[in-house]
């Protein structure tokens, strides 16, 4: 077990987790992670995954590769999956990646009867409610670009594939996870490292979710997103952004409140993407 992890399991959990994403910038956090809780950790991506240490797997897959992705799921006990576009990208990625890649993943769980998937969502699904608002994921979604509706889209497959076939999932609307919250913005939507672990640990274990949507977020003092919901999962952050809030505000003394990004919750996201 990594010395550093914040989780402590009685017993490995998992034969085999496969991990997508695994070479993205959260995939990199969580592969050594994720070391602890099973025998052996399948890891994919399109990018470098460098070399297999002895308890892992690299099996590189496109995930728009329907027969690729089936194979991926092959003897898997559970997965967390993080691959896909991460950023607001022109139609034609987001549409082989995360909407077809998507599919595909469900449909090889479905056949391989894999029963628990930790979905990585996004806070971008509801991008457009305003920072003076607090909601929770019962509220109707509000995306703020392409990335974030694609991710509504997952969120809406996992729920047909839980309701038809009883393939459960976490939907996790992750916030800004990083070592430490880089901008103001950040104060209400940072989640730390270890939280993150907690959190898909969590999400992995608890013997009953259904199918449940969780935003990402560590225990910070400013928030918009009322989490009530994620206690069923055992999920407790024990991590806050309070530490760093005042070097933050001294870097970003004023906010511009002519701009969208300081008014609405996705912040700089609803005002990019392929719209011009």
């Amino acid at each position: 077990m990594p010395p550093d992890s914040p989780a402590h399991p009685t017993s490995i959990r998992f034969s085999r987790l496969l991990l997508t994403g695994a070479a993205g910038g959260l995939g990199c956090t969580l592969r050594p992670r994720l070391a602890a809780y099973c025998r052996r950790l399948r890891l994919s991506d399109i990018e470098a995954l460098g070399e297999a240490a002895a308890h892992e797997e690299l099996q590189p897959a496109r995930l728009e590769d329907a027969t690729a992705v089936h194979a991926l799921l092959d003897g898997v006990d559970a997965v967390v999956h993080l691959g896909g576009v991460s950023t607001e990208q022109p139609w034609a990625p987001i549409l082989r990646a995360n909407i077809e890649g998507a599919f595909h993943l469900y449909e090889a769980a479905r056949k391989h009867g894999v029963k628990r998937i930790v979905f990585a969502s996004s806070n971008h699904v509801t991008g457009f409610y305003r920072q003076d608002e607090v909601i929770s994921p019962h509220d109707p979604v509000r995306p703020d670009g392409l990335y974030g509706l694609s991710k509504a889209f997952g969120e809406n497959l996992a729920r047909l594939y839980f309701d038809r076939h009883g393939i459960e999932t976490v939907c996790l609307r992750i916030g800004s996870s990083f070592a430490e919250p880089k901008n103001r913005r950040m104060l209400a939507t940072w989640l730390s490292y270890d939280d993150l672990e907690r959190l898909v640990v969590a999400s992995l274990t608890a013997p009953v979710v259904g199918f449940s949507v969780i935003y990402g977020l560590s225990d910070n003092t400013t928030g918009w997103w009322d989490n009530t919901g994620a206690r069923h999962i055992g999920y407790r952050p024990q991590d806050s952004s309070e530490p760093f809030r005042a070097a933050l505000e001294a870097a970003e003394p004023t906010l511009d409140t002519g701009d969208p990004a300081a008014l609405y919750q996705g912040g700089a996201f609803v005002r990019t993407g392929p719209f011009d």
